[in-house]
């Protein structure tokens, strides 16, 4: 397994749960509007293929996010217990 997949294993399989639902989601609904399996099939790949990718990205944003105010409300606290101790 490489570096990179052991970094972001969680993301990865999230990504791979949500995909496996979209597509299945996709398929039902489009199959029941159009009646043809194979047009239904065919129809229901394209987007969530696209859509794991778009996720994928989304998830690593709110991730650095969250770890910049993590990290921001660390400083603050750190500020914060050190005030006053060499006045």
């Amino acid at each position: 397994m490489s570096a990179w997949i052991r970094a972001n294993q969680l993301t990865v399989k999230k990504t791979g749960s949500y995909y496996v639902t979209h597509i299945s989601v996709a398929a039902s609904v489009a199959y029941l509007v159009t009646g043809d399996l194979i047009a239904s099939v065919t129809l229901s790949l394209l987007e969530p293929t696209v859509q794991a990718f778009v996720y994928f990205f989304h998830e690593r944003v709110w991730l650095a996010r969250e770890r910049a105010r993590d990290a921001s409300d660390r400083s603050i606290s750190i500020n914060h217990s050190t005030e006053g101790v060499f006045a």
